[in-house]
């Protein structure tokens, strides 16, 4: 499912995690320790957050399809005996 992040990704993840730590919780946070939390954070709620992408595309896709048969209907042409009195 997730292969990693490139180079500049995990760098710039790492910095975010270390401001975080600094400027939130009032820790400084080495490259080491940001990386193991990220590396954490990957394999705990990677998972969680692409199943619900998938969701989210599946429900975008399934209203496509839905608008998509509506468009569809609205082009049938009534078919049999012209029936005029």
């Amino acid at each position: 499912m997730f292969k990693s992040l490139n180079k500049e990704q995990k760098e710039y993840v790492i910095e975010r995690i270390k401001e975080y730590f600094e400027l939130e919780r009032g820790e400084e946070l080495g490259d080491l320790a940001a990386d193991q939390l990220l590396h954490f954070m990957i394999q705990e709620i990677g998972p969680i957050l692409y199943n619900q992408g998938v969701k989210d595309s599946r429900q975008m896709v399934d209203q496509k399809v839905l608008n998509l048969d509506e468009d569809l209907r609205s082009l049938e042409r009534p078919a049999g005996r012209n029936t005029r009195t």
